[in-house]
Protein backbone atom coordinates (compact mmCIF):
# COMPACT_ATOMS: atom_id res chain seq x y z
CA UNK A 1 0.00 0.00 0.00
CA UNK A 2 1.21 3.81 -0.92
CA UNK A 3 0.76 5.68 2.21
CA UNK A 4 2.05 9.33 0.49
CA UNK A 5 0.50 12.82 2.44
CA UNK A 6 -0.36 15.18 0.39
CA UNK A 7 1.61 18.56 1.70
CA UNK A 8 -0.13 21.84 1.81
CA UNK A 9 2.81 24.41 1.02
CA UNK A 10 1.34 28.45 1.96
CA UNK A 11 4.78 30.42 0.59
CA UNK A 12 5.11 34.43 2.17
CA UNK A 13 6.84 35.39 -0.72
CA UNK A 14 6.95 39.70 -1.05
CA UNK A 15 6.54 41.51 -4.25
CA UNK A 16 9.54 43.25 -5.82
CA UNK A 17 7.24 45.68 -7.20
CA UNK A 18 5.40 46.84 -4.23
CA UNK A 19 9.43 46.84 -2.32
CA UNK A 20 10.61 48.75 -5.47
CA UNK A 21 7.60 51.58 -5.06
CA UNK A 22 7.71 51.92 -1.39
CA UNK A 23 11.87 52.52 -1.56
CA UNK A 24 10.81 55.02 -4.81
CA UNK A 25 8.65 57.16 -3.19
CA UNK A 26 9.90 56.62 0.57
CA UNK A 27 13.19 55.90 0.95
CA UNK A 28 14.28 54.04 3.97
CA UNK A 29 10.99 54.49 5.23
CA UNK A 30 9.73 52.24 2.32
CA UNK A 31 12.68 49.71 3.10
CA UNK A 32 10.41 47.87 6.11
CA UNK A 33 8.54 46.57 3.80
CA UNK A 34 11.55 44.16 2.60
CA UNK A 35 14.27 44.51 5.61
CA UNK A 36 13.67 45.59 9.00
CA UNK A 37 17.36 45.85 9.90
CA UNK A 38 18.00 47.67 6.67
CA UNK A 39 15.69 50.13 6.82
CA UNK A 40 16.80 51.40 10.38
CA UNK A 41 20.40 51.32 9.36
CA UNK A 42 19.46 53.37 6.09
CA UNK A 43 16.93 55.93 8.00
CA UNK A 44 19.84 56.44 10.32
CA UNK A 45 22.47 56.39 7.82
CA UNK A 46 19.94 59.01 5.60
CA UNK A 47 19.03 61.25 8.41
CA UNK A 48 22.89 62.09 9.05
CA UNK A 49 23.70 62.58 5.80
CA UNK A 50 21.14 64.81 5.24
CA UNK A 51 22.19 67.17 7.63
CA UNK A 52 25.69 66.85 7.29
CA UNK A 53 25.14 67.61 3.12
CA UNK A 54 22.24 69.75 3.79
CA UNK A 55 19.88 67.13 1.99
CA UNK A 56 22.33 66.57 -1.09
CA UNK A 57 23.15 63.63 -0.10
CA UNK A 58 19.84 61.98 -0.34
CA UNK A 59 20.66 61.51 -4.37
CA UNK A 60 23.62 59.06 -2.72
CA UNK A 61 21.37 57.58 -0.42
CA UNK A 62 18.08 57.23 -2.16
CA UNK A 63 19.27 55.15 -4.71
CA UNK A 64 21.11 53.09 -2.16
CA UNK A 65 17.83 51.93 -0.43
CA UNK A 66 16.15 50.95 -3.68
CA UNK A 67 18.94 48.84 -4.83
CA UNK A 68 19.07 47.12 -0.49
CA UNK A 69 15.05 46.82 -0.93
CA UNK A 70 15.74 44.92 -4.09
CA UNK A 71 18.07 42.75 -2.82
CA UNK A 72 16.67 42.06 0.40
CA UNK A 73 13.44 41.25 -1.30
CA UNK A 74 15.01 38.98 -3.25
CA UNK A 75 17.13 37.12 -0.65
CA UNK A 76 13.36 36.92 1.11
CA UNK A 77 11.82 35.28 -2.01
CA UNK A 78 14.67 32.81 -2.26
CA UNK A 79 14.90 31.91 1.45
CA UNK A 80 11.46 31.15 0.89
CA UNK A 81 11.49 28.90 -1.82
CA UNK A 82 14.17 26.87 -0.57
CA UNK A 83 12.80 26.22 2.62
CA UNK A 84 10.02 24.78 0.69
CA UNK A 85 12.38 22.81 -1.18
CA UNK A 86 14.23 21.60 1.88
CA UNK A 87 11.01 20.53 3.99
Amino acid sequence: MNNQQQKIVVLNQKSMGVSFLLTFFFGPLGMFYSTVLGGVVMLVVSVFVFIVTIGLGTLLTWPICIIWAAIATSSHNKRAINSINNY
